[in-house]
């Protein structure tokens, strides 16, 4: 029987070849790096071990070599795995991925999940020990860790049940692979803009390995293409189901370890580079793939000539309020069918102006050979929220029918200046407890 590849959505596949003679060369994530300028500093460090550790120790261990193989859409990094012999192993304790060779061995250390942890927990947790004190990290609210196959997940709630019940939940569903898109997430929280928040902490296998590492890695003879680091941290499960689903699928989950009722507002914040290097214009998708969402759904639609006027209704303007505050230029959009689709800059006064899209036509790719959608007619980003703001808002349902799920996408400009923001907050926060 012919062995059948993991079910990735065809809007992650990305085959391509890479040239030997030149396997730095970046095929993918271009458009973070190299026009965005992402800082992937702080999510791995990778580390040649003085000693390989005993057969022990890789027994205790999850063998991941045959799934990364499989499931791999770089066939350079599959062929120089096999010729290399390596064996990976993932530590499901420390989340540490292990490459053994026949006469080393390296091994990818998740330093930005440690951080993130330590802040809140001090050491770094392998099991659920349930609801602590956040204490300074975040003032008035609680912290849970919940451990998976995939790096685990990060609970917070305020303390009292009227702010969960009536304020948005906060959801980081692509955790490391989205920059400061956790600092985004405490900001709305420290600020009283969320009730609770879902922290990603795993990887999905898309995190590009920076200069730094790769320059470790060819020292020591393991040239890994950049594109689609997929043969580290596994990108599907054991069962060829995508890691990168797992907040948005598992929602109902979630919201019950977070002993709550689900709000009727779900902010799902996300990182994304713009059209050029400083682009500060927040994109919110209702919405790419079935079940789609019609006007009436948002709101009242009006139209004079080729123009339409959308009034959001209460939820969907709550939520456009709070986000806001990110910036001043904001944009919905959102399909009702599959070449029926809306975009609308949001006015002052929370009315959104905007026109009919159709992909087929008005939709183009930013960057050659990557999927990269955008509007030329705009030089504006083309995300409507697609497959994740479908699977959130179908989970939803099923707890809340009145909820709306809005995939906010966040450009990196914008993303740092919330860290600072966060910062001058903790600063405050901390010199009023000292009493200064």
């Amino acid at each position: 029987m012919t062995e059948q590849r993991p079910g990735i959505s065809p809007l992650f596949l990305s085959q391509f070849e890479v040239d030997e003679a030149i396997p730095f060369k970046r095929h993918l994530n271009r458009l973070e790096v190299e026009i965005g300028r992402e800082d992937y500093s702080q999510l791995k460090r990778v580390e040649l071990l003085d000693r390989i550790p005993g057969e022990d120790a890789f027994a205790a261990m999850t063998d991941i070599t045959g799934r990364l193989l499989k499931s791999t859409q770089n066939n350079y990094n599959r062929e120089l795995l096999k010729r290399l012999q390596v064996r990976i192993y993932l530590d499901p304790l420390d989340y540490s991925i292990y490459y053994r060779l026949p006469d080393r061995c390296l091994r990818f250390v998740a330093t930005w999940r440690q951080s993130v942890l330590r802040r809140f927990f001090t050491a770094v947790p392998t099991l659920d020990h349930g609801w602590r004190p956040c204490g300074h990290a975040l003032p008035k609210f609680a912290g849970r860790y919940l451990p998976d196959g995939a790096g685990g997940v990060l609970l917070l709630r305020h303390n009292q049940e009227e702010p969960r019940r009536k304020r948005p939940l906060i959801t980081a569903s692509h955790g490391p692979y989205d920059p400061h898109t956790l600092e985004v997430a405490l900001y709305f929280l420290r600020t009283g803009k969320g009730g609770a928040a879902i922290i990603n902490l795993g990887f999905a296998g898309r995190e590009p390995l920076t200069d730094n590492n790769l320059s470790h890695l060819e020292a020591w003879g393991v040239p890994l293409n950049p594109s689609n680091i997929d043969v580290i941290y596994p990108y599907a499960d054991e069962h060829g189901h995508p890691y990168c689903y797992k907040l948005e699928e598992g929602l109902p989950h979630y919201v019950k370890a977070l002993e709550m009722a689900l709000p009727d507002l779900v902010i799902d914040i996300h990182g994304c580079v713009g059209t050029f290097s400083d682009d500060r214009r927040i994109v919110v998708g209702l919405g790419g793939l079935p079940p789609f969402r019609g006007p009436q759904q948002i709101g009242t639609l009006s139209s004079a000539v080729d123009v339409l006027h959308l009034q959001p209704n209460a939820a969907v303007r709550q939520g456009l309020a709070v986000i806001r505050e990110l910036s001043a230029e904001m944009f919905v959009q959102f399909c009702a069918a599959t070449h029926e689709c809306y975009n609308f800059a949001l006015l002052g006064g929370m009315q959104l102006l905007g026109t009919r899209v159709d992909p087929r036509i008005e939709v183009d790719s930013l960057v050659d050979g990557e999927d990269r959608a955008f509007l030329p007619s705009d030089n504006l980003r083309w995300l409507p929220g697609a497959g994740a703001n479908a699977l959130q808002r179908i989970a939803a349902r099923k707890l809340n029918p009145e909820t709306q799920c809005l995939h906010v996408e966040i450009p990196t400009a914008v993303r740092r200046k919330m860290v600072l923001k966060l910062r001058s907050l903790e600063i405050e926060s901390s010199l009023d407890a000292s009493g200064l």
